[in-house]
C-alpha cells in the first residue's frame, strides 16, 4: 500500500450490549437532526406555522423513497428489466440520492400547498437545511467506508482496513474518497448560498433559493460522480451524471421561471426578517374558534 494513502482501521460498529449500530448511521441521524433544527429556525423567521413543519417533513418521506428507488432503477436498468418485480422488493438494491432529493421536494411542496398554499416559502425554508443534511450525511459515510471511488494512489487516497463491515467493495484498495469530495463540494455550495441570501433578490421566499441550491448541488455531484466506480454508460458520462445533469438543468429552468414571474409581479424583493413582506407571502391564519350555526 502506498505510504501516502490515508488508511482507516477502526470498528465501524458501536456495540451496545448485545446489539450494535453503525457509526455511519449515527452520523447520518446527527446530520438530519441538525437540518431539522435549522429548518425550524428558518420556518419561524419566515412566519410559517412551526407545527406544520412536522407534516411537511413527513410528506417528504414518500417522495424521497419513490424517487430514490426510481433513480436506482435508472442506474441498473438491465438488472431490473430481467424481473420488474425486483423494483418493489426493498431487499434488492438501494435508493439513489439525486432523485430522492427531487422526489422529496415534490411531495413536501404538495403537502405545503395543502397546508397553507405557500409551497414557495417552504421551499425557501428548505434550501439551507437540505444542504446541511446532504453535506453531513455524505461526511458520515466516511465512518462506514461507503462511497469509495475509483482506485487511486494519490495523496488523498483512502483505504479501509480490518474486517469491517465496510460499505464499499474492495475497501482495502486505495481509492478516491468520493464521499469526502461530495461532502466538501456541498459545503461550498452551502457557504455560497448563505452569502447569496444576504442579497435581496435571493431573499424573496418564493423557492428561488431552493432551485439555486438544487442546481448547484446537482452540478457539484455531476463533477464528483466522475470519480465513481460506476461504468461509463452514455457518451463520456456515467448514468448518475446523466441524472445529475438533468436535475441541474431542470432546476435552472425552474429558477428562471420564478425570477421572470417575480419580475413581472412588480413586487419588491423582501428579506425574511423585514416587516414589509408582501401580503401574498404572509401566512394565512387558521380559524380555531367554532363558528356559530346559521
Amino acid at each position: 500500500m502506498p505510504t501516502a494513502v490515508i488508511a482507516f482501521d477502526f470498528d465501524p460498529l458501536l456495540h451496545l450490549g448485545d446489539g450494535a449500530v453503525r457509526w455511519e448511521t449515527i452520523g447520518v441521524a446527527a446530520a438530519i437532526f441538525a437540518a431539522l433544527v435549522l429548518a425550524g429556525l428558518t420556518v419561524r423567521s419566515l412566519r410559517l406555522r412551526l407545527d406544520d413543519l412536522l407534516f411537511v417533513v413527513l410528506g417528504i418521506v414518500p417522495g424521497a423513497v419513490v424517487g430514490g428507488r426510481l433513480g436506482y432503477v435508472f442506474l441498473y436498468p438491465t438488472w431490473f428489466g430481467l424481473d420488474p418485480t425486483r423494483v418493489l422488493d426493498p431487499s434488492i438494491g438501494s435508493l439513489e440520492l439525486t432523485l430522492a432529493v427531487v422526489g422529496g421536494a415534490i411531495t413536501g411542496a404538495i403537502v405545503a400547498m395543502l397546508l397553507d398554499g405557500q409551497p414557495g416559502r417552504w421551499l425557501h425554508a428548505a434550501a439551507l437545511p437540505t444542504l446541511v443534511a446532504l453535506a453531513g450525511g455524505k461526511l458520515a459515510t466516511v465512518l462506514g467506508g461507503t462511497g469509495q471511488g475509483q482506485p487511486w494512489d494519490g495523496d488523498w487516497a483512502t483505504a479501509y482496513l480490518g474486517p469491517g463491515p465496510w460499505g464499499s467493495l474492495g475497501p482495502q484498495v486505495p481509492s478516491h474518497p468520493s464521499q469526502v469530495y461530495e461532502a466538501l463540494a456541498t459545503m461550498v455550495v452551502l457557504v455560497v448560498l448563505m452569502g447569496l441570501l444576504t442579497v435581496p433578490v435571493f431573499r424573496r421566499p418564493d423557492g428561488r433559493a431552493f432551485y439555486l441550491a438544487l442546481a448547484a448541488w446537482a452540478g457539484a455531484r455531476f463533477v464528483v460522480a466522475g470519480t465513481w466506480r460506476d461504468p461509463i454508460a452514455t457518451g463520456p458520462f456515467r448514468l448518475e451524471q446523466v441524472l445529475d445533469l438533468g436535475v441541474a438543468v431542470g432546476a435552472i429552468v425552474l429558477l428562471g421561471l420564478v425570477l421572470v414571474r417575480g419580475r413581472r409581479s412588480g413586487v419588491p424583493a423582501a428579506g425574511d426578517d423585514e416587516e414589509g413582506l408582501d401580503d401574498r407571502f404572509a401566512p394565512t391564519p387558521r380559524r380555531t374558534e367554532p363558528t356559530e350555526p346559521g
